[in-house]
């Protein structure tokens, strides 16, 4: 059974991380043209118009390119365009 200094602490912890996960709300401090090109973004991939990240890198693996794993999406994209 936890002692009431261990519930105490532990109510503080996570009063520390939700807070930190509010102020931490990223996409919405980002501008609006870079919201918007997100957005639309997400939008083609669910469309199926784009290869999610995770269909790039099989692409990659398959191609046999290296530091595939530390790219980011458009560095995949892109790297899968000239090797094929």
């Amino acid at each position: 059974m936890a002692t009431q200094k261990q519930r105490s602490a532990a109510k503080r912890n996570v009063k520390k991380a939700q807070s930190g996960a509010r102020s931490k709300q990223t996409l919405k401090n980002l501008n609006r043209s870079t919201r918007t090109a997100l957005g639309k973004e997400a939008a083609a991939v669910q469309s199926g118009d784009e290869p999610t990240r995770k269909e790039l890198e099989a692409k990659a693996r398959k191609l046999d390119i290296r530091g595939r794993s530390k790219m980011g999406k458009s560095e995949l994209k892109r790297a899968v365009a000239k090797a094929s």
